[in-house]
């Protein structure tokens, strides 16, 4: 399943990736796994991020943070209630035909930043599977630069088939990503609208 990609960004490595020239490993830290994707079998366009951070992990919900913009983002997109419960909101997603998941299946991760993931770690996600059982997919976005390129350098290689899939990077709704503004990511972010789904 080829991809259409206009160009590869690059992760940022972590202060000591950048003083020593490569990626200092700690077998130590604990290995951290991905939450269950919310998907119905009619989804059309895919949500990746690269891993949740720790505040998701912990209540096992996408994007728990309160800081993080995902789901201000998506509730203006939609025009959804700003005080809708977890899984309303997941209902309003599925209905609107929108899945999200993760590129990694597993990590260890020194803090909830990306640059802070271990590439030794890695083990990616099943989407082989994933896309043969959401064959409606017409899209895959992606939040923020490093989950593009953790889809592009683990997953695309291994995915084979004739389909062509727009890949699109979104800028990231963490707030570590202060580059932009609120507005300039709910405008970025209507891409998610340009495919199958509907507000």
């Amino acid at each position: 399943m080829p991809f259409a990609t206009d160009r590869v960004v690059r992760a940022a490595p972590t202060r000591a990736a950048r003083a020593t020239g490569r990626w200092p490993e700690n077998d130590s830290l604990p290995t951290i796994y991905c939450l269950q994707p919310i998907a119905s079998a009619d989804a059309r366009v895919l949500i990746l991020g690269s891993m949740p951070g720790a505040a998701s992990l912990r209540a096992g919900q996408y994007y728990a943070h309160p800081r993080n913009a995902f789901w201000t983002i998506l509730e203006t997109l939609l025009d959804l209630p700003r005080d809708l419960s977890y899984e309303q909101r997941v209902a309003a997603l599925q209905a609107r035909y929108i899945a999200v998941w993760d590129v990694l299946a597993a990590c260890r991760r020194r803090s909830s930043l990306d640059a802070d993931i271990e590439p030794r770690s890695i083990r990616v996600n099943d989407f082989a599977q994933f896309f043969a059982t959401h064959q409606a997919i017409e899209r895959v976005c992606c939040n923020g630069a490093a989950a593009a390129t953790l889809f592009r350098r683990h997953v695309v290689p291994r995915l084979r088939g004739n389909r062509t899939l727009p890949l699109v990077r979104l800028p990231s709704t963490s707030p570590a990503h202060a580059a932009l503004t609120l507005a300039a990511k709910v405008e970025a972010w209507r891409a998610i609208l340009q495919s199958g789904s509907r507000p």
